[in-house]
């Protein structure tokens, strides 16, 4: 689990930072694009784009970025894929209550982000690897925590059973798929952070009285729906690029 860098100030209520616009204008990815055996065309045959939301860790000098990797988990069920996501236990001194990806800083002993991704998913809710299809992995997020986090994407068959870490996770959820490509849900606000204007992205779901997916996670959740809009020539419709 990523841990913050001493002296970041967080921001304590996303909820009560307003609403400067909602991507209503971008079209959903259809639902052909978002079945197993289209990612698995997607990532063999579409170069990797640049992302969409790098992140805030090039905003704030100074501090030593460190290697980090999460698994982005997309189950396969009979409705369709759903993203798996945890919620941290409001114990935590850092980042209490968020909603995540399963992830964390790469060991020296990880061979690689894969390495890392799959060995923190079995120790904070107990998803055995051999579960996980790895499918591709995503452009490098940059927090302003100074974690450089690659986001490792993979199908997760059935039948897994999970077993979350006390005192790390409080729940693990899932939402589909779908819902979260779709950017009539995704939501940008704007604030002033350490001297300089930061935006970041929430993805209520189901509705705004349900789990506020945000921050880092949702950025690495809208380089997905980015990435997923690449033609195999790597070049975006121009019906998909935002303003």
């Amino acid at each position: 689990m990523l841990r913050a860098v001493t002296g970041a100030r967080p921001i304590l209520n996303p909820r009560e930072v307003p609403v400067s616009g909602i991507d209503a204008h971008l079209p959903a990815l259809p639902a052909e694009r978002l079945a197993p055996e289209a990612l698995r065309r997607h990532w063999a045959t579409v170069p990797l784009a640049a992302p969409e939301r790098p992140g805030d860790g090039n905003r704030f000098p100074g501090r030593a970025p460190r290697a980090a990797a999460v698994l982005v988990p997309l189950v396969q069920r009979a409705e369709g894929l759903s993203v798996l996501l945890t919620r941290r236990t409001e114990a935590l001194r850092d980042h209490a209550g968020q909603i995540s990806f399963p992830g964390g800083s790469v060991d020296p002993t990880d061979a690689n982000a894969w390495a890392a991704a799959l060995r923190e998913a079995e120790e904070e809710i107990g998803l055995a690897r051999q579960f996980v299809e790895p499918l591709g992995q995503l452009p490098v997020y940059s927090t302003v925590t100074a974690f450089e986090v690659t986001p490792c994407v993979g199908l997760v068959a059935p039948g897994f059973e999970l077993r979350l870490q006390s005192g790390e996770v409080d729940e693990a959820f899932e939402v589909p798929l779908p819902y979260l490509m779709n950017p009539a849900h995704h939501r940008r606000h704007r604030m002033q952070f350490l001297g300089v204007e930061r935006e970041f992205l929430s993805m209520p779901w189901p509705d705004e009285s349900g789990y506020f997916i945000w921050g880092a996670t949702a950025a690495m959740l809208r380089n997905l729906y980015h990435q997923l809009s690449q033609d195999r020539a790597g070049l975006e419709p121009a019906s998909m690029i935002s303003p």
